[in-house]
């Protein structure tokens, strides 16, 4: 008798996981042509074909007190996804990130006896690993997108493939910094520092100004260099605008959004620690690395031993060593990031070692994400009776 097509329900959190599962469908099409995709969706899903029971801003939540605020309604849509998924019998349950609302859910959904995969591994092997035990509970198969990963995941009896990372399939192995600097409307012939302090308010509100120090310290040191900051939305600006205000003898190019574009077209760059520092090494552009949490946030962590790992920025947990400097809490002080950044204007060495890494970190990332992560659910669904 032949087999009826499969049915997926995806859970996906946040735009970047709107990105993932658009391009999991995309390749799962490839292997399932008439296969039925269903689900919390972002527009990137519902144009691949996915029906959506709700939308992706229904998780996209930012901030302990906005999370803490809404948790009575994120409990009731994690019970209607629930009776959906037990009602409907998917094949496969698939959560895309948001392991905070995906992994108690694929925890159930798992015990109802439907099969349950989760793409991008939480970050247990950072901060509070004691989540594997309930991970384990909840998943039939894990996809990393990060090559360290999997050891870890498989030391507590997950089952995990690395797939490799989307973003380093989009992006070119080699950035147009020219091309970069026309679309931004920069000189082309002037050496740009990017200063990208972060993407929410309060992060910005103590990395800006700090930033903004380092800047006006490299700009006292080497007049030629000139700065450029993209700004991630209309708070922002107005955040760092205040700020920028108080340093009149500084010019720096606001940009709104274009993130990539001033990684792309920037000689080097002070960044925020997260998410940007990936994209800033597949941008192979030079950085230094910066944070500070609020003293108290700060306390909590190391309190309580909640931070497992030597580093914090994806380039030096990706080469197992301080590649780039990263300066954190007390370290992160004005004379110290803006000696590592005139290093990396001033010092063709300092420059090739990060840039050398960068390409082999790059070339180790881009699997075909898409396709690897659609091979692996197929071998799963497919070694089912």
């Amino acid at each position: 008798m032949e087999r009826r097509a499969p049915v997926f329900f995806l859970v996906a959190g946040e735009v970047s996981g709107d990105v993932l599962a658009a391009g999991l469908i995309r390749a799962l099409r490839q292997h399932y042509p008439d296969a039925r995709f269903m689900g919390v969706t972002g527009p990137r899903m519902v144009a691949e074909g996915c029906e959506s029971l709700a939308g992706i801003e229904a998780l996209s939540l930012f901030g302990v007190s906005e999370v803490i605020g809404q948790i009575p309604r994120l409990l009731r849509l994690r019970q209607r996804l629930y009776r959906e998924v037990t009602s409907r019998r998917p094949d496969v349950f698939i959560g895309v990130d948001a392991p905070a609302f995906n992994t108690r859910l694929e925890e159930r959904v798992r015990r109802a006896g439907v099969v349950t995969v989760h793409y991008v591994c939480p970050t247990a092997w950072a901060w509070r690993s004691g989540r594997t035990r309930e991970i384990r509970r909840a998943v039939d198969l894990m996809l990393a997108i990060f090559p360290f990963e999997p050891e870890f995941f498989a030391a507590h009896d997950i089952p995990v493939t690395f797939v490799g990372h989307p973003l380093a399939d989009e992006l070119p192995a080699h950035a147009d910094v020219d091309a970069a600097r026309d679309a931004l409307g920069l000189d082309r012939h002037v050496r740009w520092i990017g200063l990208l302090p972060g993407s929410r308010g309060a992060e910005v509100s103590r990395l800006g100004p700090l930033f903004l120090d380092v800047a006006r310290w490299l700009r006292r040191r080497d007049p030629s260099v000139r700065f450029v900051a993209p700004m991630a939305n209309t708070r922002v600006r107005q955040r760092f605008e205040a700020d920028l205000a108080r340093f009149s003898d500084l010019e720096v190019v606001l940009v709104d959004g274009c993130s990539r574009e001033v990684m792309r077209a920037a000689n080097a760059l002070l960044v925020a620690s997260g998410t940007a520092t990936l994209e800033a090494l597949l941008a192979k552009t030079p950085m230094v690395v910066a944070y500070e949490l609020s003293a108290v946030n700060y306390w909590i962590a190391r309190g309580l031993d909640l931070i497992k790992t030597e580093f914090v920025s994806m380039p030096n947990l990706l080469a197992g060593r301080r590649l780039v400097p990263e300066l954190l809490q007390t370290d992160a002080r004005v004379p110290m990031l803006g000696a590592w950044l005139y290093r990396l204007l001033h010092s063709t060495a300092a420059r090739a070692e990060q840039l050398e890494a960068f390409e082999a970190i790059h070339a180790g990332l881009a699997r075909g994400a898409d396709a690897r992560a659609a091979e692996a659910v197929v071998a799963l669904l497919e070694s089912r009776p």
